[in-house]
């Protein structure tokens, strides 16, 4: 729970009063390898900090190889179904230990909570979706202006370790093309 107090103490101060209430309202919760954080059709309820592990995004497909990645997060990275969590509505996508995984979570009521008694959890929930935006629209953004070299490349220079702790699959289909034709992108590069 520390490293979040840390993470969020790098924006703003929280007073031990404002940490208080919002560490009271964390639960850890832990996940085996390959098990559902959020199934589609249900309502994400949580926003939570990762402690330990990797989660990936994605929409299921009949076939699993099929399944369409389109997001990580990490250790020390807030996750969430976030328009699910704002919209209240069933999510249209699937969250996914790909690892092991402990996450802090905090609830929907909970947050709402922290809120209105707190400075600090309006800056937890700027921050959290903030930082679940610009991962949104970088993604985007890439993939209408790069190539499926350029964005393997660029995944491979930001996130070295993705390349490591990732299936080569989940990594070809977030980066949107086939397993074979991300063989041919790493023969070429290499």
């Amino acid at each position: 729970m520390i490293n979040i107090r840390e993470y969020i103490e790098q924006t703003v101060a929280i007073s031990d009063k404002d940490w208080q209430l919002f560490s009271s309202k964390l639960e850890n919760r832990v996940f085996k390898k390959k098990s559902k954080l959020l199934e589609v059709g249900e309502i994400e309820n949580h926003i939570s900090f990762i402690e330990n592990g990797i989660a990936r995004f994605l929409i299921p497909k009949e076939e699993e190889e099929k399944d369409l990645t389109f997001g990580f997060c990490f250790k020390n990275e807030f996750v969430s179904a976030y328009d699910s969590f704002l919209t209240r509505k069933p999510s249209l996508y699937q969250l996914q230990a790909l690892t092991d995984i402990s996450i802090w979570s905090i609830s929907y009521d909970d947050l709402q909570e922290v809120y209105q008694k707190s400075f600090a959890g309006n800056v937890i929930g700027r921050m959290s979706s903030e930082r679940l935006f610009l991962i949104k629209s970088k993604r985007e953004q890439s993939l209408l202006n790069e190539t499926a070299e350029e964005r393997y490349l660029k995944l491979f220079t930001e996130r070295p370790k993705l390349i490591k702790e990732i299936p080569l699959k989940y990594i070809a289909s977030y980066i949107g093309v086939t397993p074979q034709a991300l063989s041919r992108i790493r023969k070429r590069i290499s």
